[in-house]
């Protein structure tokens, strides 16, 4: 099939609070396949945003800041959806016809919790059993790997045009006991699980028709006793890994985590709409970008 007509997909998988130094020091064979095939960077979280997970996360869907999106932490009902909507969302206006998938083990992204979704269309969400605390380490690990079951399926038996997978686990042990071993045993269980999503994508009936743009993104690092919020650099040092059509290791220079809205649109074939007000752009396409990219360790 010739270059022209195959059909192009995007995959965002989103890891909560991974620090930077700790993922390049981790076993992630799989995220570094990523960045072999495309670019690993290091993206200190823009000084609008807080590094908390609702400014971030809304950041990576809808490409704008938190003067715009509106979240300023994880209270999301100041949210400013409706001027600024998700890139699902804009993929479904623009393309009637796609089908897209969100699931997430935090319910602001997927569900009506704490002034969400994020993603206006909703997702999956694993449900807790009656009593369970979602704070719970083992729930937390049991969710996780509810969603990562849910959307491997989906990305072995359906179209999508662009899937959404979140988990949580690094950061609810880095908010139990900090960066330990088992923060880092964390890191490498996310590992693990995009092999499965990555396995999920290659086994599909009709892979050598299709493109497909995996993006896996971190919103905030943490303090080395646990927690963020702050502006010290383990909170702000973020990271993005990327890989799929027209990527290449360069594009890592100056990226930020607005720019995967906008991405996810042009790897798409989207044109950027003239009212989106994104204040990031497609990978490779910033004009402030400097001159070298990071790469993992």
């Amino acid at each position: 099939m010739s270059q022209s007509h195959l059909s192009s997909h995007v995959l965002v998988v989103a890891w909560d609070g991974v620090r930077d130094d700790e993922v390049r020091a981790a076993s992630t064979p799989w995220l570094d396949s990523i960045a072999t095939d495309g670019f690993f960077a290091t993206v200190p979280v823009h000084p609008a945003n807080p590094t908390i997970s609702g400014p971030v996360w809304s950041t990576v869907a809808t490409g704008t800041y938190s003067d715009l999106h509106g979240v300023r932490d994880n209270d999301l009902h100041s949210h400013r959806f409706e001027c600024y909507p998700d890139f699902l969302t804009r993929i479904r206006t623009v393309l009637p016809e796609a089908t897209t998938f969100a699931a997430a083990s935090w319910g602001q992204l997927v569900t009506e919790a704490g002034g969400g979704p994020v993603f206006r269309a909703g997702g999956y969400r694993p449900e807790l059993a009656p009593g369970a605390e979602d704070g719970d380490l083992s729930i937390v690990a049991v969710m996780d790997d509810a969603v990562i079951s849910r959307t491997a399926r989906e990305l072995l038996l359906r179209d999508h045009a662009a899937v959404f997978s979140y988990v949580v686990l690094p950061d609810t042990v880095g908010h139990h006991e900090g960066v330990t071993a088992r923060y880092r045993s964390a890191i490498e269980t996310c590992d693990e699980q995009l092999g499965v999503l990555l396995a999920a994508i290659e086994a599909r009936p009709h892979r050598s028709d299709e493109e497909w743009t995996v993006i896996v993104v971190t919103d905030h690092g943490h303090l080395d006793a646990g927690h963020h919020g702050g502006d010290s650099v383990e909170e702000r040092n973020a990271w993005i890994a990327a890989a799929g059509p027209g990527i290449h290791a360069e594009h890592g220079a100056g990226v930020d985590h607005a720019d995967i809205a906008p991405h996810v649109l042009h790897a798409l074939g989207i044109p950027v709409p003239a009212d989106a007000d994104f204040e990031g752009a497609p990978f490779g396409h910033r004009d402030d970008a400097p001159a070298t990219a990071s790469t993992p360790a």
